[in-house]
C-alpha cells in the first residue's frame, strides 16, 4: 500500500503507540544482534530479520527454532534484551515522533511496545522522546504480539473502548495485533505498508492531531 496521497481523517478516543519504527528508529541495533544471533545459530539473516520485528525476542524464537525448550527461548531473550539496552548507537526517533508526542500532551494515549521497560526507557531517552504516561510494556502482558492483549490492555487503562481506538505501527504482528484487538491501524514505515492497515505514511510528519472540546482526538493522515 502507497503511502497516502490525499490526507485521511480518522476520530479516536486514544491512540495506542507501537515504538520501535513507529516513533523511535532502532533498525541499526535491531539488525546488528539480531544478525549475530542468527548467525550464532546458523540461520539465514535475511530470513530471521523477517520475522523479528515487532514481537518479543522469545516469541520471534520460537517461531524461528520451532523445536528449542521454551525455558531456552527465554534466558537467551534475557541475554539478549540485556545486550540491546546496552547499545544505543544509532537509535534515533522517527521523522515527527517528538512533534507528534508533543501534541498528545493532554489527550488519551499509551504505548504498547514489545520492549520491556528497560528497554524501552532506554530507547525513548536516546531518541530525545519523552514517554507516555501509560506504558504497557513486555512485563505488562502474557502473549506477545500479534496477539491482542497488549492494545487491549492499553485501552482498558485508559478506560477507552477498543473500537474507539487508533493504533500507530510498523509491523505487520503488530498491525494483525492491532486488527485482532479491533482498532483501527494506521501503518508507519515501509514495512507497514504490506500488512494491510488502514493508511499508511512514511514517517509521522505526514500526521497531524487536534483534541476537540468533546475529548475526541482527530487525526489528519497523509
Amino acid at each position: 500500500m502507497p503511502a497516502t496521497a490525499t490526507p485521511t481523517v480518522l476520530t479516536a478516543r486514544a491512540l495506542l503507540l507501537d515504538m520501535d519504527g513507529t516513533l523511535v528508529d532502532s533498525d541499526a541495533v535491531v539488525e546488528r544482534i539480531w544478525r549475530r544471533w542468527a548467525e550464532r545459530h546458523g540461520l539465514d539473516g535475511d530470513e530471521v530479520m523477517k520475522v523479528v520485528h515487532g514481537r518479543q525476542g522469545h516469541a520471534s524464537m520460537a517461531v524461528l527454532l520451532p523445536e528449542r525448550p521454551v525455558a531456552q527461548n527465554l534466558a537467551d531473550n534475557a541475554r539478549m534484551l540485556a545486550e540491546e539496552t546496552a547499545d544505543v548507537d544509532g537509535v534515533v526517533e522517527v521523522p515527527g515522533a517528538g512533534v507528534f508526542l508533543a501534541a498528545l500532551r493532554g489527550l488519551p494515549h499509551a504505548l504498547v511496545t514489545s520492549a520491556d521497560v528497560a528497554l524501552s526507557t532506554a530507547r525513548m531517552n536516546a531518541a530525545g522522546l519523552p514517554l507516555p504516561d501509560v506504558r504497557i510494556t513486555a512485563e505488562s502482558v502474557g502473549a506477545s504480539k500479534p496477539d491482542p492483549e497488549g492494545f487491549l490492555k492499553g485501552a482498558a487503562e485508559l478506560g477507552v473502548d477498543p473500537a474507539d481506538c487508533v493504533v500507530f505501527e510498523d509491523s505487520g504482528a503488530g498491525v494483525a495485533a492491532g486488527r485482532a484487538a479491533g482498532m483501527r491501524v494506521v501503518g508507519v514505515g515501509p514495512r507497514a505498508g504490506a500488512h494491510g492497515p488502514d493508511v499508511v505514511v512514511p514517517d509521522l510528519t505526514r500526521v497531524s492531531v487536534e483534541g476537540a472540546a468533546d475529548g475526541t482526538i482527530l487525526l489528519r493522515v497523509g
